[in-house]
């Protein structure tokens, strides 16, 4: 329930350049799912989460877990962790903690501490960006019609097209970062 905290730093990390999104339960289902589609096609490769998303939620390849605040058992530290290691996937934990916090027992005593560097390095915008059509399932539209229409209309590659997400009433399409200005231009006043 550290809702206030995950805003506290998002805010602090998009005032630094760094592409995040939020997830937690004062969120409606709409932002929920929209925060997790970006995250899934690479468009934020950045999720700041309260427990909510410990338990659940289908998103494979998670490179790391941070864990900003404790978890307060055992059993939220295991499901915490466990989103780097969904379907025999590997990853790493980290626990941000000053040099003196003692950690809890259930943390084990052997891991590697290191010192965070002086100068933060900035991650790298992600290689991809959403673009949401107001089209989905009910008006037929599928996956093969938005790739058709991106590389015929948009002039676009398929490789420069990532995941693609078709819901009830709206899809959602990853796009190369590199090529979305270009493509908005092309389709501006496209039906």
């Amino acid at each position: 329930n550290h809702r206030d905290a995950v805003e506290r730093v998002a805010r602090y990390l998009n005032d630094h350049g760094v592409v995040n999104e939020i997830f937690h339960g004062g969120l409606d289902q709409r932002d929920r799912e929209r925060t997790l589609t970006l995250f899934r096609n690479g468009s934020c490769r950045i999720l700041i989460t309260t427990d909510l998303a410990a338990r659940g939620l289908d998103i494979p390849d998670i490179d790391a877990v941070i864990h900003y605040h404790l978890p307060v058992n055992a059993e939220s530290w295991t499901h915490r962790n466990g989103r780097t290691a969904r379907m025999g996937a590997g990853g790493t934990a980290y626990v941000l903690a000053l040099g003196d916090e003692v950690l809890p027992d259930f943390i084990p005593d052997d891991v590697y501490r290191e010192s965070l560097p002086a100068e933060a390095i900035i991650p790298p915008q992600p290689r991809w960006c959403t673009l949401m059509l107001n089209k989905g399932r009910k008006d037929k539209v599928n996956k093969v019609d938005v790739v058709g229409f991106f590389c015929q209309k948009g002039g676009l590659s398929k490789d420069n097209i990532g995941l693609i997400e078709v819901k009830d009433n709206q899809a959602y399409v990853a796009v190369s970062r590199a090529e979305v200005l270009a493509l908005l231009k092309r389709l501006r006043g496209v039906p």
